[in-house]
């Protein structure tokens, strides 16, 4: 069962799988590079106050599992995420600065992200038979006296 997190006015559970990789899919992510980009990763997430459930730094891309705030928006965690390693990388790295890194650039535009979370069937029914449930619920509660 995946563990719900609380805050002052919420209790979530949001979670993401987001894979992404280097400019042209390089094998780039190896050795003490692979290992500087786990660690900035887990820093710059707890720094956000996202919690990293998984992390796997592949030699051509990065898979994670996380878990994210709901005030947090994915598209601007990973952008502040790709951001922040390129340029730490750039800076402990210079030779990552030379081609085929044109332009300072050093992950690729996009990333996939999907959600981790309950039975979507489960979320469907629930939606579907919540109001008959409650009503039926209601009416027992009556015939009991405690209306």
């Amino acid at each position: 069962m995946a563990k719900w997190r609380k805050q002052a006015h919420v209790v979530y559970q949001s979670d993401y799988h987001i894979v992404w990789c280097p400019k042209y899919r390089y094998r780039i992510l190896k050795g003490d590079v692979g290992k500087f980009v786990e660690r900035a990763i887990r820093l710059l997430y707890e720094w956000k106050k996202a919690e990293v459930m998984e992390l796997n730094v592949q030699e051509d891309h990065v898979h994670l599992v996380v878990s994210v705030p709901p005030k947090v928006s994915i598209s601007e965690l990973m952008g502040f995420l790709k951001g922040k390693t390129a340029i730490k990388l750039f800076k402990s790295y210079p030779s990552l600065k030379r081609k085929p890194y044109w332009g300072s650039h050093f992950w690729s535009r996009g990333y996939c992200v999907s959600t981790n979370g309950l039975d979507e069937e489960k979320i469907m029914r629930y939606v579907k038979y919540q109001e008959k449930r409650e009503k039926q619920e209601e009416n027992e509660q009556k015939e009991f006296g405690l209306f």
